[in-house]
């Protein structure tokens, strides 16, 4: 019954919060407040439920799932980031942390002697400490629920909550022998201290080896071992025990634990697939609303001194976080709004800070009545921070396109920048099929192709891993399929010979974030146009073989996203055999090409008709650009109406043949009346090519295309990419559907 009381009121006032960017852990900390002696723990019936025995058995459940979150977050973290961290993540990060730290500390000197007792001021000089942290798990959770992770600013913040939570654990580390030495004498501060170094070096000395050694041992490919999860388990729960036996918050050992299992592949992804769920979704919320309803809002008052130096010292500490994250941003010339944007992110407090209010409860500073003051600061904290840090940065603002980045408005002799993604090795055969029916001779201009393998990466995990293969970066975790892409790749390069430049980038990363991780690069490389895998794959006989409805999530939020113009590749063609020693049959295998273009008009049929016109350069090409035009259509039409003017100036040098230099394009117009005629058309024509290109949207409202909409089962491909993508026409014709840039206006 606590638990469904619990859930019920957590969800019901999430859905509340959750419209204006607002994480769960506000509404977790308003469900206890509610339940609280403050509102319905007043009354009997409630009294009844939550009794002291009770408490113990849910407080015990919350204090288990608060040790995984920890762990888990640890798992997630890349220790190995710290090495090649920019100058502006480590001033920050520092920054950080040591402002607030000498703010509390002048706080200290001028009014603690006069305020606070002894054992109130040592109380309080380990109270402004936890103010001043920045922990790297509470801030992965914030930008994970502002779906900030991938961006830009997401990436500045998690490295420098990094380098902050880094900073904190010393500095807490020696300010709990500190005060160990001067509470239980020198000596025995000494021997717990050494036994916590101990423990230090027998994980990074023993057990990271032995992690490293688990993932030579699992065979590619294969799970890890439920033995080694379970002896994972077992070690992360007695270091607990020990670190708390030697002075350390039990919190600490499962952290440090959490810390040396590798980051990616096999490894850590596994933990975090096995133990997510029920953490994050049950006993850690439970956590989160137990140590809130020890709140009490009656018993906040500022009258005694000792509540209002607290006060003072959270505002003060607050204040030095800002001015601390805001100050060195602003020296390396980051715009205010993103920088302030920064400083909001490393002053979100979580759950991690509300644990040590809690767990370390037992010193007299932290009564009831300070955690009440605690749990009410960090509410605001939860609410208002969040809210802002969304109002002041959009993730999805830096793709907005205001310069022209697409394949119409790059000229003919000039290099064309492709950016290649690769999700499974069953693409690679029709990609590489396309480069190199696109690229031409040394001569005209090249291809400059961008290559991106994505790698899924468990949902629950945080942080991609991004690998430039050019750089001599050795992959953290083995995988053939990378092996696979590199080889083939450098065989296409060697093929073409100074047609092509190729660039090769890996990424493991969560598929809700894979469209960030896809954009931000074709961004970064300046690239005119995407081309995505499409989500089915066809068997040998013509049927579907597969369906990835995350491949086609991830296309549609490449579509709205993409900085430059779009390219869903449909390939129906045979998969060859893909292994490590294998050759891929390539275009150059074939005597000839045969490419279709289907155009209606419109922006996306002009950026189509424009790949098209590019293709028509390769000798190996026959292209047939086919002009669906309406029975109603009229010569005043097209010089009215400003798209039929752009349609007939695209389409001008292809009717009159003068595409290439010695290369013979056929046109050819047919009129269709409706939707059923096109598709009876359609069809009819579909086998007599190798790839036929179309746009996705043509223009909004055309004849040609009346009725197709309502049968459409992919959007993403428009009304003619669907009709040749459907599992009803069996044809091993590829088809590629195109979306030109979305400007903005």
């Amino acid at each position: 019954m606590q638990l469904v009381l619990i859930f019920a009121i957590t969800q019901a006032s999430y859905r509340i919060f959750k419209p204006m960017g607002v994480p769960p852990f506000a509404s977790q900390l308003i469900t206890g407040m509610i339940l609280s002696p403050s509102l319905l723990g007043r009354f009997t019936i409630f009294k009844d439920l939550f009794t002291i025995r009770s408490q113990e058995v849910i407080g015990m459940l919350a204090c288990f799932g608060h040790i995984l979150f920890l762990f888990l977050s640890a798992v997630k973290m890349d220790i190995g980031n710290i090495k090649k961290m920019g100058k502006k993540a480590l001033y920050t990060g520092i920054a950080s942390v040591m402002a607030p730290m000498l703010i509390g500390s002048l706080l200290q000197k001028n009014f603690a002697k006069s305020w606070l007792n002894n054992e109130e001021r040592l109380n309080f000089s380990f109270l402004f400490t936890i103010h001043s942290l920045t922990s790297f798990p509470v801030v992965v959770y914030l930008l994970e629920h502002q779906k900030m992770l991938n961006s830009e600013l997401g990436q500045l913040g998690l490295s420098s909550a990094l380098v902050s939570d880094f900073s904190s654990l010393i500095l807490m580390f020696m300010g709990t022998f500190t005060k160990l030495g001067k509470v239980k004498g020198t000596m025995y501060a000494i021997k717990d201290a050494g036994a916590n170094i101990l423990f230090l070096l027998v994980v990074v000395f023993a057990f990271r080896p032995a992690m490293f050694w688990i993932v030579r041992q699992t065979p590619e490919g294969k799970p890890v071992k439920n033995i080694y999860i379970y002896i994972i388990i077992v070690v992360m729960l007695f270091s607990g025990v020990f670190t708390f036996a030697y002075g350390m918050s039990l919190l600490f050992g499962p952290f440090v634990v959490g810390l040396a299992i590798p980051y990616g592949l096999p490894l850590g992804p596994i933990m975090i697939k096995k133990l997510n769920s029920f953490t994050h979704n049950m006993f850690h919320p439970l956590f989160v609303t137990t140590c809130a309803m020890r709140t009490d809002l009656f018993l906040l008052n500022f009258k005694g001194r000792v509540m209002l130096y607290n006060a003072i010292l959270i505002s003060a500490t607050f204040l030095g976080k800002m001015l601390g994250s805001l100050v060195p941003l602003l020296c390396c010339k980051m715009p205010f709004s993103d920088a302030l944007a920064i400083a909001l992110i490393m002053s979100f407090k979580g759950a991690v800070h509300l644990s040590f209010y809690t767990l370390l409860g037992f010193y007299p500073a932290l009564r009831d009545q300070y955690l009440s003051l605690e749990c009410v600061v960090m509410l605001l904290n939860g609410i208002i921070v969040p809210i802002l840090v969304k109002l002041l940065y959009d993730p999805s603002r830096k793709y907005a396109g205001y310069q022209k980045r697409n394949i119409l408005d790059c000229r003919s002799n000039q290099e064309l920048r492709v950016l290649v993604c690769i999700r499974r090795s069953s693409n690679l055969n029709a990609v590489i099929r396309l480069l190199e029916a696109a690229s031409s001779s040394p001569a005209r201009a090249r291809l400059a192709i961008f290559v991106l393998h994505l790698i899924k990466l468990a949902e629950e995990a945080s942080r991609p891993v991004f690998i430039s293969h050019q750089m001599h970066k050795k992959i953290p975790f083995t995988n053939s399929y990378s092996e696979i892409v590199i080889k083939a790749f450098s065989h296409f390069k060697r093929d073409i010979q100074g047609a092509v430049s190729v660039n090769l980038f890996t990424v493991v990363s969560p598929s809700k974030v894979m469209a960030e991780d896809i954009c931000t690069l074709a961004l970064d490389k300046l690239a005119s146009f995407i081309i995505l895998p499409f989500h089915l794959k066809w068997s040998v006989d013509g049927c579907v073989a597969s369906e990835d409805s995350t491949i086609q999530t991830l296309n549609r939020n490449v579509l709205e996203l993409a900085p430059c113009s779009v390219g869903i590749l449909v390939y129906r063609g045979h998969d060859y055999n893909l292994g490590p020693s294998s050759k891929l049959m390539l275009s150059s295998d074939l005597s000839t090409y045969s490419v279709a273009m289907i155009f209606l008009g419109g922006n996306d049929d002009r950026e189509a008709l424009s790949f098209a016109k590019r293709m028509s350069n390769n000798t190996k090409i026959s292209l047939t650009v086919i002009h669906l035009v309406s029975p109603g259509s009229n010569e005043l039409d097209h010089v009215t109406n400003l798209e039929n003017v752009l349609d007939s100036k695209a389409l001008k040098d292809v009717i009159l043949n003068n595409v290439g230099d010695d290369q013979y394009v056929r046109y050819m117009e047919e009129i269709v009346q409706d939707g059923p005629q096109t598709t009876s058309m359609v069809c009819s024509m579909v086998d007599g090519y190798d790839l036929i290109i179309v746009g996705r949207r043509h223009k909004m409202k055309t004849p040609q295309t009346s009725g197709l909409a309502k049968l459409s089962k992919f959007p993403e491909l428009g009304n003619i990419g669907d009709l040749l993508a459907s599992s009803d026409l069996n044809t091993r014709t590829s088809v590629l559907v195109v979306q030109q840039q979305k400007m903005m206006i």
